[in-house]
């Protein structure tokens, strides 16, 4: 009976043991596998970049990244756009060489040409860190510059004759589109962080006028002599400065009207 006892006891243990060890040995390549499918498919959706946001330790080392990447981006399309008038330049064609004379004519005014003169230099910023901290009003928002502010300085600018306006060195056109994006302004899509730097050139008698009489313009300026909000404003007229030529995508698109049923 002991025997037969020992001999039921063995068996039924011993299996047991084979299962555990068959089990790693076949769980462990799986886990492995499955692994390296994630590093793969990590690898692929990153092309090249950082998955992981927090290796960015403020918003303006993201800013810096962005746009030297579209600094980049830029310098290909220059050196395309250069190679592009090359072979336009060595068309005899006439009708060529007539919308030639054409566009030349239309660069200054459409923004793709430098332009110097006279002009003004107006600089927005949000409030210093410690007032921003030590804030208690009711409109936090009024400590931070907006899109509508950028606009409304440029727009009073505009009305006031200026010639070309800036704004971080970029030319503005009709075609630019200055929106927020958190807490930085883009200017086509590229985002700046503050403060911005805005330039017109124009007179700068005639541009102090129009910024003077602009309502929106007049409140944020109220906001920047506040004690308790002390936003970012400085205007200065300048003698000279030169507003580079217009390097974006002149990509302009317009409504055609429906053709009218006879």
């Amino acid at each position: 009976m002991v025997v037969s006892s020992g001999t039921q006891g063995n068996p039924t243990s011993r299996p047991k043991r084979w299962s555990r060890a068959t089990s790693w040995r076949v769980g462990t390549p799986v886990v492995v596998l499955l692994c390296g499918g994630l590093l793969a498919v990590s690898f692929v959706n990153a092309d090249g970049t950082d998955l992981r946001p927090g290796r960015y330790e403020d918003l303006a080392t993201l800013v810096d990244g962005e746009r030297s990447r579209y600094n980049r981006l830029e310098a290909q399309l220059t050196d395309l756009q250069s190679e592009v008038d090359h072979l336009t330049s060595g068309v005899s064609d006439k009708d060529v060489k007539k919308l030639q004379k054409q566009s030349a004519k239309l660069a200054d005014p459409a923004g793709t040409s430098d332009h110097s003169g006279a002009g003004m230099q107006i600089v927005l910023g949000d409030a210093p860190s410690e007032v921003q901290e030590s804030y208690t009003g009711d409109d936090p928002n009024s400590l931070v510059v907006h899109q509508q502010d950028i606009q409304a300085v440029v727009n009073a600018l505009w009305s006031g004759g200026a010639e070309a306006i800036t704004i971080a060195g970029k030319r503005i056109i009709t075609t630019t589109g200055i929106k927020c994006s958190g807490s930085t302004v883009q200017l086509d899509g590229v985002p700046y962080p503050q403060p911005y730097v805005i330039e017109a050139v124009g007179d700068p008698d005639r541009l102090q006028a129009a910024i003077d009489r602009d309502d929106h313009v007049q409140n944020y300026r109220a906001d920047a002599l506040d004690p308790k909000v002390q936003i970012g404003w400085s205007l200065k007229p300048l003698t000279y400065l030169t507003a580079p030529a217009y390097d974006g995508l002149l990509d302009v698109k317009y409504a055609k009207p429906l053709p009218q049923d006879d």
